[in-house]
């Protein structure tokens, strides 16, 4: 398979069919790309599980962080690799100790690692590199089409403030996970609910 470019059917096909997403090398660094990836999808409704071995036994929004793929006692759909492009190769080996074999390997923007795809593809698992999970997600269920983006449309003008029928998305709101963010709380205590 080439890797120069995707269906969205091979995509989407991914992101309907996974569940359960290991992340190797989520930071919890709230400002670093991998854990907003790691949030936005834990908001989707995906079983996220964390792996850093800097972090292992700890907690990262709700789920435990392990120290590598080995340690995690459940099955998983998908492995997403925040790391760079020469540790993708021992990851994808490291993935071959699971039973079940999960069914995705993805490499993150700017991850390829045209031995490790082959090497995952030669044992039955798909591959995606150098593109992120919630980038395809939200591009492909229309999410950042609100904000202009993904409408094939470039202008430098700023597009008008919707006045009727359409409700603004709120980014201080609730998680799946339970927990709210720091300006959801402040919005609900002055309001006094």
């Amino acid at each position: 398979m080439s890797h120069d470019s995707y269906a969205d059917q091979y995509i989407r096909g991914i992101l309907n069919s996974v569940k359960t997403i290991a992340v190797v090398g989520v930071s919890p660094n709230t400002i670093r790309p991998s854990y907003f990836a790691f949030k936005y999808l834990l908001e989707r409704g995906y079983r996220m599980i964390p792996v850093n071995p800097g972090h292992a036994g700890r907690e990262l929004l709700g789920q435990t962080v392990y120290a590598k793929l080995a340690d995690i006692p459940e099955p998983i759909d998908m492995v997403d690799v925040f790391r760079s492009s020469e540790h993708a190769l021992g990851i994808v080996q490291e993935a071959f100790a699971l039973k079940p074999l999960p069914k995705v390997i993805w490499m993150q923007l700017g991850v390829r690692n045209d031995e490790a795809a082959r090497l995952a593809e030669a044992n039955g698992i798909k591959v995606v590199m150098n593109r992120c999970p919630k980038i395809e997600y939200g591009r492909l269920s229309s999410e950042i089409a609100w904000m202009g983006v993904n409408t094939r449309t470039i202008s430098a003008k700023k597009a008008p403030l919707p006045t009727r029928g359409i409700q603004r998305l709120s980014l201080d709101r609730p998680t799946l996970s339970g927990g709210a963010t720091g300006a959801a709380t402040r919005a609900q205590s002055k309001t006094g609910s």
